[in-house]
């Protein structure tokens, strides 16, 4: 049985945050952001490192979601008490969800399952939780119930809700009131042009480096992604799941000060055969350079939103040996 969710705290212009810190709604590229009040937020001005991507190759994808769940385990060594993880939800991360899964059932991994606290990054909305569409839906699925009995807490986006931005507000609260998160997963997702995005900030969002989460319009490269993805990775999904996904609306998503206040970024891109598109625009996030001069920093992140994990000091990447590949091949 799904832990009970967290209670939500009512949003208006601003709402108190955990350790201290205040949650401002800012719109920017047609949708609603949330971040931290100006006198929590770095200067945006201020100098930024980038840094080249780490990545590691591995021969399958079950080899990847061994690699994922070694980055669970050693997280937990590190560390005493409770562990915040996000999960990636699609194709990126189904090894992953299918070995978490099998140690739930087994009961070896329980040591660290009973300290897991369990987020959710991104979700299409408005959308049943219990919609073949959803990512909750698909966890259940994947990770089965043993994980969901064991682990300390999970806490999803809310999709079925009237106020999404209350909802979305009061999983930042609760992410926030645990110390942060310990591994973010995250995937890689093709746009047109050869830009990408992470989580689901797209291309035109207008994210902000000060921006926790987002209330974002919908796009129709994400939602035709987003289905795809749900197929190939075998989803039985019915003509009225996919009827009220395609009426979807929005989409929330953690933002950029989500991914960089992470203590681990993980990126998974295994998925190359079924999105071909990935090989450029994995590539071009692997070869960028940063301009100097912030504004135009902001409009490079601002076009390609797949380019913030080369902002974060600790983000590794595994891969198959078929992302690298040439286009066409």
């Amino acid at each position: 049985m799904v832990k009970p969710f967290a209670e939500f705290s009512e949003i208006k212009t601003t709402v108190a945050g955990g350790a201290g810190h205040h949650i401002a709604r800012r719109i920017a590229g047609g949708g609603v952001w949330l971040g931290r009040s100006e006198s929590d937020s770095a200067d945006p001005s201020a100098p930024i490192s980038e840094h080249e991507l780490q990545y590691q190759i591995h021969d399958t994808e079950e080899a990847v979601g061994r690699a994922m769940l070694r980055e669970i385990e050693e997280a937990a060594a590190a560390k005493s008490g409770e562990l915040v993880i996000v999960l990636l939800g699609g194709r990126g991360a189904q090894a992953l969800h299918r070995l978490l899964g099998e140690a739930a059932r087994a009961g070896h991994f329980d040591h660290v399952l009973n300290r897991l606290h369990v987020f959710t990054q991104d979700a299409l909305a408005p959308l049943s939780m219990n919609n073949a569409l959803s990512f909750t839906h698909d966890f259940e699925r994947l990770l089965g119930r043993a994980f969901f009995d064991k682990i300390a807490r999970f806490t999803p986006m809310r999709t079925g809700v009237d106020d999404l931005e209350t909802a979305l507000a009061g999983c930042l609260e609760e992410m926030d009131s645990l110390g942060g998160i310990d591994i973010l997963f995250l995937g890689h997702g093709p746009e047109p042009g050869g830009a990408s995005h992470l989580a689901y900030i797209r291309p035109g969002s207008g994210a902000a480096a000060g921006d926790l989460a987002g209330v974002i319009p919908i796009s129709g490269s994400i939602l035709e992604h987003h289905i795809s993805k749900f197929k190939a990775g075998g989803s039985h999904i019915s003509e009225s799941d996919e009827a009220e996904c395609r009426a979807a609306t929005s989409i929330l998503t953690l933002g950029p000060a989500a991914i960089l206040g992470a203590r681990r970024v993980v990126q998974s891109v295994v998925d190359v055969r079924t999105s071909p598109a990935k090989r450029e625009t994995y590539r071009r996030v692997l070869e960028a350079r940063f301009s100097e001069d912030p504004g135009e920093r902001e409009k490079q992140l601002d076009e390609n939103p797949g380019l913030w994990i080369r902002l974060h000091p600790n983000a590794v990447s595994f891969i198959l040996p078929d992302v690298l590949a040439a286009s066409g091949a």
